[in-house]
């Protein structure tokens, strides 16, 4: 009987986005074929430490019940080099039992921490595979800032804005005589290095932005401020490595201002999604292409979600951002998108666990020392 593969699916993690991991990683779980896949459920506390979650623990609570971590589970330690026999993870609780070996890991960490190139990083160093991009990817698609310095360079359009830096030291006076000379109000104030609108605002005036800022920079020491445009809010999910497919366009129809995290996850009639998008096919063609684009500019893997803005009058797209580890609940606009698409729920994580192993496989078999 063929061995089942050994799914490490690490959720939590110390980022604003917490909660949120938390119920993407419950209907992974859920969704894992038992009789192909073994979950192994490690969880990230706030304060950054791994524990080893009980599978037994989760399965008694009723499906769609976020993960929860588990006090006094054993704590666990990622190996910094390529393994032993013992695993890669093994546990330094209870007199350091090994776990043994981890065949693929799931990270379903959004934000700081996880979609940031920071645990892809530790990964690497642990010869382990993993879903999604790698450190280069995940790193400039977690940064606005780079990202748009990124997708100008591949001549793809995005929203005017500019960048201020806590160490500047600059009065928030002087920001929005910047704004005004620019683009003028309504602008939208950005934590560069944050998901899920977390620290986003929309500033009307002087006193807003000084608002705006001081809320950002709690998340961040770099604030990317944008024009203000009337758009749609239009999403292509995008699945893959060297030859990456793109979903049918979906539309997010906010009921608030705009798409804040309130809209995403307070509020259970914050937005409408309409898949597909009411796009001309023309408009469908030109944005499923440009999402592609936009993957391949940050040197993707696997799965992103590629966000974008549809001026209304001019009918023009803007690039927003790429999300490498988009919300993954059954609800999430990723996996719905893949669905409209003809990917069901559980053929996607199948589908990005075997990207993940190729795309290791592909890259151990590239030579690490120097040949004459």
């Amino acid at each position: 009987m063929e061995r089942k593969i050994r799914v490490g699916l690490v959720f939590g993690g110390r980022s604003g986005e917490h909660e949120i991991s938390l119920l993407s990683a419950r209907s992974i779980f859920d969704a894992l074929d038992r009789d192909r896949y073994e979950p192994v459920l490690l969880g990230i506390d706030h304060d950054g430490r791994w524990h080893l979650q009980e599978s037994a623990q989760a399965l008694l609570a009723a499906p769609g019940t976020p993960l929860h971590l588990q006090a006094g589970a054993a704590p666990v330690a990622v190996s910094p080099g390529s393994v032993s026999r013992d695993g890669t993870l093994v546990t330094v609780g209870a007199g350091g039992t090994g776990l043994g070996p981890v065949d693929v890991i799931f990270p379903v960490l959004h934000g700081t921490y996880g979609e940031d190139g920071t645990i892809q990083g530790l990964l690497e160093m642990a010869g382990v595979p993993y879903v999604g991009s790698g450190v280069l990817g995940s790193s400039t698609g977690m940064d606005k800032d780079f990202a748009k310095r990124l997708f100008r360079a591949s001549g793809l359009p995005v929203v005017d804005g500019f960048v201020v830096r806590a160490g500047e030291g600059r009065e928030a006076s002087e920001v929005a005589r910047e704004v005004v000379e620019r683009f003028g109000y309504p602008c939208f104030v950005k934590p560069c290095n944050m998901g899920s609108s977390v620290g986003v605002s929309k500033a009307r005036n002087d006193g807003g932005l000084t608002e705006a800022l001081a809320t950002a920079f709690r998340y961040d020491t770099k604030v990317l401020i944008e024009r203000g445009h009337a758009v749609r809010e239009i999403e292509v999910a995008v699945l893959g490595n060297e030859r990456p497919e793109a979903s049918v366009a979906g539309e997010i129809i906010p009921t608030h201002d705009f798409y804040s995290y309130e809209a995403k996850y307070l509020d259970e009639h914050g937005a409408h999604l309409k898949i597909p998008a009411e796009l001309t096919d023309a408009q469908h063609a030109e944005v499923r292409a440009m999402a592609l684009e936009a993957f391949k500019a940050l040197d993707l893997a696997g799965l992103a979600r590629v966000d974008f803005f549809l001026e209304k009058g001019t009918g023009r797209f803007y690039l927003n951002e790429v999300n490498t580890i988009p919300g993954f609940t059954r609800i999430s606009m990723y996996p719905k998108l893949w669905e409209a698409t003809g990917v069901p729920y559980a053929k996607l994580v199948d589908r990005l666990i075997a990207l993940a192993l190729e795309r290791h496989a592909t890259r151990k078999a590239l030579s690490t020392r120097y040949v004459r």
